[in-house]
């Protein structure tokens, strides 16, 4: 119970340091959308400009402020603001000459409200004594003290009471205020002293870790200690909900006095007005990332947990998506347009969104479908969630080019949502051909030594045509900002694209063809068992321990394996799996070289009859004598046992070339 209530406290705390910094956000949004008037003269315009400086750095010094001096910060702040309420209840209350006539002329429209003057007294009485009591409790005022503040704050009350004449009560009022006024100003004096503290302290923080850790963690820590996503979400909601309220309480008031029917236009076009306010200025458009942010992440985890998955890797939808947001944004000058032209830009950044996203949940799916398939699961129900994702995945795309084509004319934008479509639509239809190539293969027991083959050919012709993609969007991209709208963020952006989108494809491309090329001319120059001689050898392959169906590859060290399952081995590395000998052939002699099994068995009569044929009976036997020492690697495979510490320090050998050798498929 007691942890169960600690928990909650924190959550508290934390949801309370959210919100008092979203006030700063608010202020620095209102200064950076404030305008400014040319016309004033330049002192008026330096004035105005240190101003809205102050403003932002005060706002942004509160904004990274820890919990405790932020709370420190707002309990100073309520104070003052309940003594400057106290002194204008006070100053309200003695500035009518005739203070009852007023009073009574304002209270007739609310009718809780008193109206004799005893009440009357006693109502003022107390709401006074509640704010000199919250001032002097949130100040920490000593007894003494605090009594006479309250009674300062009560003075101009008794004035009213005892019916003083006007300017009495306002003298009375005034010299309470002052009062108040120098104690509240003394107070934040003696607080300078702790702020020039509390500042020092934290610039010695951030130089220590920004020497030790250096600019980019500095600012990562900054970033979740302040919980900066969560206070532009609350700020973007608060704003929107504040201006929807806003807009309702003006179609009421036109449509009581004018008769306005509501109907699905005015409907659309009260949500056009927000969404275009949504996103009116960086810190808005921030705010809009930070909300889709949360979104695409509960979106992430709803689709991996509807398809079975586990992997960390894939939880970072949350990430990805608000940053390609907030970079399509900054590359359009979505915040810099008019009303109308923000929102068509706005609707055309959310469509190429929604593409990325889809060709993410497919990055998340595609191994879930591998998986399944390879490993040959026989449960329906694992199977059917993450092909009705890929079906979706499928569907979507080609709806989405339908309705955009039926509405909107050719054009760079239009190009580039089709074109993503498309990617998308070719990329599930590979993922869904090598699903059931692998399906296939599990439901025949035979070994497919071909399918390797085919997963290659399916996944390069899909990487092929997903190259194709890149250079044409390279070219749409190169043509929108020659001739449409350029910008640096588009220029950088491209780069990116075509470094890591073509160069870095184009060169993994190449150098899966030229490794698969060259495992493929070195098993070719191995000798191959067949018939027979693999008959009488009465094992199973060391790799994926199935028996050898129709023909087996014996290496220069005697060792032999699946030709499949050795070229898996080779793309990595060019050594046996079993002794780490290099696999290699010096010339023809090799292939008549005795072969054994991988129990260190030989072939009934064939290596002593070699050795009889060179050097004679007695001669043979030295020999066989002296070559034993030499062959110590042709023993049990169980002999040679390495544990996964030991497996992971062979030279040339690492954890993740073991489980690539585990895999169905190639990695391209």
């Amino acid at each position: 119970m007691a942890s169960a209530n600690g928990r909650l406290g924190q959550h508290f705390l934390g949801v309370l340091d959210v919100v008092l910094r979203v006030p700063s956000i608010f202020i620095i949004d209102a200064i950076f959308n404030s305008y400014s008037d040319p016309g004033t003269g330049w002192s008026g315009t330096a004035g105005r400009a240190l101003i809205r400086a102050l403003g932002i750095l005060v706002s942004s010094v509160v904004l990274v402020l820890s919990q405790k001096s932020l709370f420190k910060f707002y309990t100073l702040f309520v104070a003052v603001l309940l003594g400057a309420a106290s002194v204008l209840v006070n100053y309200y209350g003695t500035s009518h000459v005739d203070f009852y006539s007023a009073y009574n002329k304002a209270a007739l429209v609310f009718g809780l409200l008193p109206r004799s003057g005893p009440t009357l007294w006693l109502g003022l009485a107390l709401l006074q004594l509640l704010l000199g009591l919250g001032y002097v409790a949130l100040l920490n005022v000593q007894s003494l003290c605090a009594a006479l503040i309250v009674l300062d704050i009560m003075v101009p009350l008794w004035g009213l009471m005892i019916d003083l004449p006007a300017h009495v009560r306002q003298v009375l009022a005034l010299a309470s205020g002052a009062v108040l006024a120098m104690h509240a100003a003394a107070n934040l004096l003696w607080k300078l002293k702790w702020f020039y503290y509390s500042c020092r302290y934290v610039y010695l923080l951030l130089r220590h870790m920004y020497r030790i850790y250096g600019l980019q963690l500095l600012l990562e820590d900054t970033w979740k200690r302040i919980r900066f996503p969560d206070i532009l979400r609350v700020f973007w909601l608060t704003r929107m909900t504040a201006q929807a309220v806003i807009l309702v309480y003006v179609v009421r008031v036109v449509r009581s006095e004018s008769g306005l029917q509501l109907g699905w236009d005015l409907f659309w076009d009260l949500t056009s007005n927000l969404i275009i306010s949504g996103c009116d200025s960086t810190l808005t458009v921030l705010g809009m990332s930070a909300v889709i942010s949360s979104l695409a992440h509960y979106l992430g985890l709803s689709i991996l947990a509807f398809i079975g998955s586990t992997e960390e890797e894939d939880k970072r939808l949350g990430f990805v998506a608000p940053v390609l947001f907030f970079i399509l944004a900054l590359q359009t000058g979505l915040s810099g347009l008019g009303p109308e032209e923000r929102l068509v830009r706005l609707s055309r950044n959310m469509c190429l969104l929604l593409t990325a996203i889809l060709h993410f949940i497919h990055g998340m799916t595609d191994p879930v479908l591998m998986s399944l398939s390879a490993s040959h699961v026989s449960s329906v129900r694992r199977h059917v969630p993450v092909l009705l994702v890929s079906l979706v995945l499928f569907a979507l795309p080609v709806l989405l080019s339908y309705v955009l084509w039926h509405n909107y004319v050719l054009n760079t934008w239009l190009f580039a949502v089709t074109a993503f479509c498309v990617e998308l639509c070719l990329k599930v239809l590979v993922s869904l051909t090598v699903y059931g190539l692998f399906m296939i293969d599990g439901f025949y027991n035979v070994l497919w030594e071909k399918l390797d083959d085919y997963v290659y050919y399916v996944r390069s012709t899909g990487n092929v045509i997903e190259f194709v993609f890149g250079v044409i969007m390279f070219g749409n991209g190169a043509y929108t900002m020659m001739f449409e709208t350029g910008s640096k963020i588009r220029a950088c952006m491209m780069c990116l694209h075509a470094y890591f989108n073509i160069y870095l494809q184009a060169k993994n491309g190449w150098k899966t063809f030229i490794n698969r090329r060259t495992a493929v001319k070195k098993i070719n120059s191995l000798p191959e068992v067949k018939g027979t001689q693999l008959r009488e050898i009465e094992d199973v392959c060391a790799i994926c321990y199935q028996e050898f169906a129709t023909s087996a590859r014996i290496t220069p060290c005697h060792h032999y394996f699946h030709a499949l399952c050795l070229r898996k081995w080779l793309y990595i590395q060019d050594t046996c799996p079993m002794c780490h000998q290099r696999v290699y052939i010096e010339d023809d002699g090799h292939e008549r070289a005795s072969f054994s099994n991988n129990n260190g068995y030989a072939a009934a009569g064939q290596e002593r009859a070699e050795f009889d044929e060179q050097e004679g009976g007695a001669d043979a036997g030295a020999a066989a004598g002296e070559a034993e020492p030499e062959n110590e690697h042709l023993e049990d495979n169980d002999s040679i046992e390495y544990d996964e510490e030991e497996w992971g320090t062979q030279p040339g050998v690492t954890l993740v070339e073991e489980e690539y050798i585990n895999d169905d498929t190639d990695s391209n």
